[in-house]
């Protein structure tokens, strides 16, 4: 490596909420630990696949469920940090994490580094309405939405909407607590919606967008870390293949591509807004109109952050942790070509994605090299962790997605 991180500053890997089989925070907890970076984790047991990694350092079980009061998890995380006994560097997992911490910044900073991001930023960014004021103030591309506040008011738009549309909860972070749809969903018709709209209340916390067409589409991802003045320190392009649900969830399968046009809007769009952090961004190629929408701006680490590395050896939680211990980020082109597999999710995408005929034409042909997210030879447990606790419960899960995700679009 052309560089030497501080081995003196450990990493926090945050994350509230019980989802033990995150192949995001393993990714982490590997990054930085085969730097020599002492590595903590907060889990929901001491066995889930974090915990079971050779690179850390000691787990913290610590069960929440995310709707904790914030100020119960601010005490929480400084009881941590105590008990590691020197100033750690906060990753965060999860929008509620990255939420918290930037919103309590000043309390936390006593123990742990973080970026230096505006109090309220991430969560505006983290919902979509939020996220789509933005863009309509920046000139970003985003999908057609609309952010109806009573059940009329769906009525009036499926007087007038295109089928099929897509339904998000509006707030990241009501998932957990009242969402009204379980993930994003397709909803193919005007009777599918009202139907689907009686069971959201008076006040429906939903965002109804435009469908794009997924044969008049391809999926981005950008991921990149900014410093104090949103100056990109690493910055990284790549084309989703398949995910699962199907078009609309989790990253199963991606390559790295080079798309200076991408790379540059989402520079430029973070300039504007002034965030400082990490970010991975979910964006959508219309080749109706030849313009990348954004989808979706998580405010953190994204799960599948490991696809994306430097020719200097550098991904976004290693130009963090440099960044923030005063470290220079070495500069250097991305793996382009390299292909991001998650094991247990990407056979089902694949027979799904076989049987619609999906295809990404930027994707190429051979990859350049494979990282996979759960297996790594010089750290087998947590995969074999993942395996012991995704058979039955994981693949009950899987279903349970496919079918929320099937029912929206079986409406037509």
């Amino acid at each position: 490596m052309p560089f030497e991180p501080d081995r003196e500053v450990p990493g926090l890997i945050v994350k509230f909420g019980d989802y033990p089989l995150h192949h995001g925070g393993v990714g982490a907890i590997r990054s930085l630990g085969r730097l020599g970076v002492p590595m903590y984790a907060i889990t929901e047991d001491r066995y889930t696949p974090a915990a079971t990694s050779r690179y850390l350092e000691k787990a913290f079980v610590w069960p929440t469920t995310g709707t904790e009061e914030p100020e119960r998890l601010v005490a929480g995380l400084l009881r941590i940090g105590r008990r590691i006994g020197r100033p750690a560097v906060l990753v965060p997992t999860d929008e509620e994490a990255a939420v918290l911490i930037a919103e309590h910044r000043l309390e936390l900073g006593a123990r742990f580094l973080v970026p230096p991001v505006e109090r309220g930023l991430p969560r505006r960014l983290a919902s979509k309405q939020g996220l789509h004021e933005l863009c309509v103030e920046h000139g970003i591309p985003s999908p057609t939405a609309a952010f109806p506040q009573s059940y009329d008011d769906i009525v009036a738009f499926a007087g007038k909407a295109r089928f099929p549309v897509v339904a998000k909860n509006r707030e990241a972070f009501v998932r957990r607590t009242r969402p009204a749809v379980n993930g994003t969903t397709r909803i193919g018709t005007r009777e599918g919606l009202l139907a689907l709209a009686r069971d959201w209340g008076e006040q429906p916390a939903v965002i109804l967008q435009e469908y794009l067409p997924r044969e008049e589409a391809e999926d981005w991802i950008v991921h990149a870390y900014f410093d104090a003045d949103s100056t990109p320190l690493a910055m990284f392009t790549g084309v989703k293949v398949r995910s699962w649900p199907p078009h609309a969830g989790m990253t199963a399968n991606a390559y790295v591509v080079d798309n200076p046009e991408l790379a540059d809007l989402a520079a430029r769009f973070i300039k504007q807004i002034g965030f400082t952090g990490i970010i991975d961004l979910d964006l959508r190629f219309d080749r109706r109109d030849g313009l990348y929408k954004l989808l979706d701006f998580n405010p953190r680490m994204g799960a599948q952050f490991r696809l994306f590395e430097n020719e200097s050896g550098v991904d976004v939680v290693r130009a963090m942790h440099l960044d923030l211990t005063g470290r220079s980020v070495p500069e250097g082109e991305q793996r382009a070509g390299h292909r991001y597999i998650v094991e247990n999710i990407d056979l089902p995408a694949l027979l799904a994605y076989r049987r619609s005929g999906y295809t990404t034409p930027h994707a190429p042909g051979r990859a350049s090299g494979t990282e996979l997210a759960w297996y790594a030879g010089d750290d087998p447990l947590p995969f074999l962790t993942m395996l012991a606790r995704f058979v039955r419960p994981g693949a009950k899960h899987l279903y349970q997605l496919w079918r929320t995700n099937h029912r929206g679009a079986a409406t037509h």
